[in-house]
């Protein structure tokens, strides 16, 4: 089974048949702690288990997946899981939460699928487009005005000090703040990006860089005519640390604002960029 739109629908099948357990599973409690305000719920890793194992056995495609891994996701033909992507709203049963799923040929993203339950909401689409909501195709994503659009933040902690330190979030998120219409933070790149490739959203800044929770927004994005680079204005790839996804017209106005805040790690303990937006 080579045909992409083929692939899409059985991958769109495999996660129909998974929303039951999905939705009677909101509100578990953690059940596998990962790091610091980070842990699984035992129903991540029941579909984990479910959503793998039926996309391998229709398509014979291996599956990676964020809480059991896999196989190398840069080279080949491998499915990319993740089987409850906003997993604290999940448990508190905030509805901005979903199963994703993308296919990746040589680390590209070409297929990408986010469903989110809660919400009735199912995104689908191969490399070509078009995007499908429920199953129906959306318009492509026509060049719009930051002025105009509300935009997605990924979450953020003050005190954070990884590779993207809280003080830089904190800047990007206040110079962004006096151009857009409205900022939004849903607690789910997922959703976000979704949100994005439909329309609700004109751009969306994620701060992560796990391939589960970015590539499958990536490939809406890409599929309804959205521009996604990282935060930095390079291409997404695999590799990227970050994922800056926005409506034609609004990436070059988000990218004016951040590139002048500069190299994130000039923010690590406290620091700050001198020159930077005002």
């Amino acid at each position: 089974m080579t045909d992409p739109h083929e692939l899409l629908a059985v991958a769109a099948g495999v996660l129909d048949g998974a929303v039951d357990t999905f939705l009677d599973g909101v509100g578990a409690p953690s059940a596998v702690a990962k790091g610091p305000r980070d842990f699984a719920t035992a129903v991540d890793l029941e579909l984990e288990r479910r959503l793998s194992g039926e996309l391998a056995d229709h398509t014979g495609i291996p599956v990676h997946g964020e809480e059991f891994g896999g196989p190398d996701l840069a080279t080949g033909t491998v499915w990319v899981v993740d089987p409850i992507d906003g997993t604290l709203n999940y448990s508190s049963g905030l509805p901005t939460a979903g199963m994703l799923v993308a296919l990746l040929q040589d680390g590209d993203p070409v297929l990408g699928l986010t469903w989110l339950p809660m919400m009735n909401r199912r995104y689908a689409a191969a490399a070509d487009g078009p995007l499908l909501c429920n199953g129906e195709a959306l318009p492509r994503l026509r060049s719009q005005d930051l002025t105009e659009s509300m935009v997605g933040f990924g979450a953020f902690n003050l005190n954070g000090r990884g590779p993207i330190p809280g003080e830089y979030r904190v800047r990007a998120l206040a110079e962004v703040s006096r151009v857009c219409r409205r900022l939004r933070m849903h607690g789910s790149t997922g959703a976000d990006l979704a949100f994005t490739a439909a329309g609700v959203l004109g751009a969306a800044v994620v701060y992560g860089h796990h391939p589960w929770d970015n590539a499958p927004g990536v490939a809406l994005v890409r599929a309804a005519g959205g521009v996604v680079t990282d935060l930095a204005g390079e291409p997404w790839h695999l590799g990227s640390r970050s994922v800056l996804a926005a409506a034609p017209g609004v990436h070059e106005q988000m990218m004016n604002i951040l590139v002048p805040l500069g190299d994130p790690g000039d923010y690590r303990d406290g620091g700050s960029r001198e020159g930077s937006a005002t």
